[in-house]
């Protein structure tokens, strides 16, 4: 597997380890205090690294590349609709976290990054 795949699922992995973080804060919003801009900054960094995996599998003869790729789309949706809101709070990060298509794409990169396509 390139390196350039193993970087953007670090991206992924990490962000999501500060996604957990955060959702234990118990924050009513990302507007004040320490670190506000944080979880914006995780969320899109995330996004980023979700497109462009997605971009690196897209021509991937392999059958799982087409699942990866699905899913890091529905998560891709999923990213983008928390980071749409006004307000993050610890209990919408918590509900991505706990989101299908997000754990779904964690398991596929852990896979990914056991048995390289």
């Amino acid at each position: 597997m390139n390196e350039g795949i193993i970087d953007q699922i670090d991206v992924v992995e990490s962000g999501y380890e500060y996604l957990l973080a955060y959702a234990a804060q118990g924050r009513a919003s990302d507007a004040t205090g320490a670190g506000a801009s944080e979880i914006r900054e995780t969320l899109n960094g995330m996004s980023e690294a979700v497109a462009n995996i997605a971009d690196m599998l897209t021509d991937e003869a392999h059958e799982f590349a087409t699942v990866v790729v699905e899913d890091a789309r529905k998560s891709l949706a999923a990213i983008s609709l928390v980071v749409a809101q006004d307000k993050i709070s610890s209990e919408l990060v918590d509900n991505l976290n706990a989101s299908i298509h997000l754990r779904a794409l964690l398991t596929d990169l852990f896979l990914l990054s056991e048995a390289p396509l």
